[in-house]
């Protein structure tokens, strides 16, 4: 394996006589261009990785209900929300946000909701793919409160909070 051929960025600050034995200072500049060029191909291969990640999806279109991106819509962040601190209290998100239930590393795919409302919102299950774990968390259907029960039958934790779905701004 050959090693990569290191340069000196420090030539390019010098001019005159003061080239650190380098010679003119044009050598350092011309010395300096392969840098800039290897620059300009790392970030051309990154917008064609980019693109060709955008075209793996398939050549079909599904369709979609989020809106198109010109219409000024942006994703709303999740709501985090501490499974050792949420028993009893209440728990705003916009329609169409997330709630994120944080801190239980250890049992976070034995959770289950029962949600005395439904339509408001619904619950997601913790899950691990392999390759990364999701924590379990609800999301806002429309606007609204529910009564959530949440339950692990592995720690034996039963905690209740009301999520109240207030419009989206």
């Amino acid at each position: 394996m050959t090693r990569p051929r290191t340069m000196r960025f420090d030539v390019l600050a010098s001019t005159g006589s003061a080239n650190h034995s380098t010679g003119s200072a044009n050598q350092g500049l011309r010395r300096a261009q392969p840098t800039r060029r290897f620059g300009a191909l790392l970030a051309a291969a990154a917008l064609a990785a980019t693109l060709a990640g955008c075209a793996a999806g398939g050549g079909t279109a599904t369709p979609s209900a989020s809106p198109p991106a010109s219409s000024g819509a942006s994703v709303l962040p999740p709501v985090i929300v501490d499974l050792g601190a949420v028993d009893g209290t209440e728990v705003e998100v916009p329609v169409g946000g997330t709630v994120d239930l944080v801190g239980d590393d250890e049992h976070f795919l034995a959770w289950t909701a029962e949600l005395s409302d439904p339509e408001v919102a619904e619950f997601v299950p913790g899950k691990d793919d392999g390759s990364a774990q999701f924590n379990p968390g609800l999301t806002a259907l429309a606007e609204g409160d529910t009564e959530v029960t949440l339950t692990n039958d592995e720690s034996g934790e039963k905690l209740e909070f009301t999520l109240v779905v207030v419009p989206a701004s």
